[in-house]
């Protein structure tokens, strides 16, 4: 017998969608004041982890770490609009957001998939792009 996703999992268990609410906060807080070592904390070290940015594909924790020990601080102050966090079961979230950099009338996308880890949640897939 076939089963939906909703039969499978639960959709926004209350205390999981706060966990996961509150880490994406301390991610976009890291990630407008530079804080990389919070930054690479919340990536899951694993070769299996991916960012595909808005001008570079990463594959690997290794190569996300080395993009963001590499990135100027300057010019990441940004607002974020229509921010859907989704959790699926205990366990596993996606956050999506459009956001625009200070001074810019560009819109970015940001998408996240995060895993609770022993270590607690990490982003284990990410993609930023931009519209004209």
């Amino acid at each position: 017998m076939p089963h939906t996703p909703s039969t499978l999992l639960p959709i926004n268990l209350p205390e999981v969608l706060a966990e996961v609410q509150a880490v994406f906060a301390r991610y976009e807080d890291a990630l407008v004041h530079n804080r990389v070592e919070v930054l690479d904390e919340l990536f899951w070290n694993s070769p299996h982890t991916l960012r595909y940015g808005a001008t570079e594909n990463l594959l690997g924790y290794q190569a996300i770490q080395a993009f963001r020990a590499g990135r100027s601080p300057q010019g990441l102050a940004r607002s974020l609009h229509n921010t859907v966090i989704t959790t699926y079961g205990p366990d596993f979230a996606t956050a999506n957001t459009e956001f625009r950099r200070a001074g810019s009338t560009r819109l970015g996308r940001q998408s996240q998939t995060w895993m609770r880890t022993p270590e607690g949640w990490r982003v284990v897939a990410a993609h930023v792009s931009l519209l004209d």
